[in-house]
């Protein structure tokens, strides 16, 4: 049995399952579900849809350099069948999973342990600046002289147009 994976998002396409698109030049791109394959229609690119997994790779969220990763990858030599290769493979499939989930976890641990140091001098810093600038505005300024307050001379209308209908026209005059 032959697990393929979605050329758009990266994930397993088990078979029956998913749908093919062959171009003219008779290459296969194999899709998990329609929203792949309308995306991959719509020409997007998988490193910019953020629910992808080329995008998480690209954006340093899932480990993109490990030996664990090379086990996934297709071979196309066909090997005769023996038995106690299979036992063997399936074995070693088996620790090569537990391994890959060993070190994913540790990788995950290490970017949230980042992540949670930024998060922590970034509200360090904004407590700072916070602090700073409540104290200069606690502090009285002794440089600043007393401000003056000026006169402002305000025109005052006309009696006729403060009076309504008076000085205006709408329009129609009344004879």
């Amino acid at each position: 049995m032959r697990i393929e994976k979605c050329y758009f998002c990266s994930t397993s396409v088990y078979p029956g399952h998913g749908s093919a698109f062959v171009r003219n030049d008779a290459k296969v791109f194999r899709f998990c579900t329609s929203k792949c394959h309308k995306n991959f229609k719509m020409k997007r690119n998988p490193r910019k849809v953020r629910w992808t997994k080329a995008f998480r790779k690209a954006a340093g969220k899932e480990m993109t350099v490990d030996s664990t990763i090379e086990f996934e990858k297709r071979r196309n030599i066909p090997v005769r069948y023996d038995r106690e290769l299979v036992q063997t493979t399936l074995k070693a499939m088996k620790r090569v999973s537990e391994i890959k989930k060993r070190r994913e976890l540790a990788f995950w641990k290490n970017r949230m342990a980042i992540a949670r140091d930024k998060h922590r001098a970034h509200r360090k810093k904004k407590l700072e600046d916070a602090k700073s600038s409540a104290v200069k505005l606690l502090q009285p300024s002794t440089t600043t002289t007393p401000k003056t307050r000026e006169k402002i001379r305000v025109v005052s209308k006309s009696r006729s147009a403060l009076v309504q209908g008076e000085g205006r026209s709408m329009g129609m005059e009344i004879d």
